[in-house]
């Protein structure tokens, strides 16, 4: 039973990083919540709530992307965004996020 679980990690992990590597993202060095759409109102939300340094950070990520697209070129592969150094930074500021709407949700259903 945990070989078959270690297995499934494994495979996962292995396919999670193909996975990764060919989604392209990574070669202008952005990160997985970098892509998340800003119009959702809980990562509008979130984005509000992030630390300034963090966001600066974030732009200039994005912009650099931009910059590099139009150019039709990428960052050199040494450059190039790992899964391992891609920190979901975001996800965290959602999560609350979405707990306390659905905490309202509920008070309002309430009263």
């Amino acid at each position: 039973m945990n070989l078959n679980l270690i297995q499934r990690r494994f495979m996962s992990s292995g396919l999670q990083n193909i996975c990764y590597k060919l989604s392209g993202f990574n070669k202008y060095g952005l990160w997985r919540d970098d892509l998340l759409d800003e119009d959702i109102t809980e990562v509008k939300e979130a984005l509000k709530r992030l630390d300034p340094k963090i966001r600066n950070e974030r732009n200039f990520r994005i912009l650099r992307a931009i910059q590099l697209s139009i150019q039709k070129e990428y960052l050199p592969r040494n450059e190039w965004t790992k899964l391992e150094n891609d920190i979901l930074y975001l996800q965290p500021i959602i999560k609350q996020v979405k707990e306390e709407q659905e905490e309202i949700n509920e008070w309002n259903k309430l009263y």
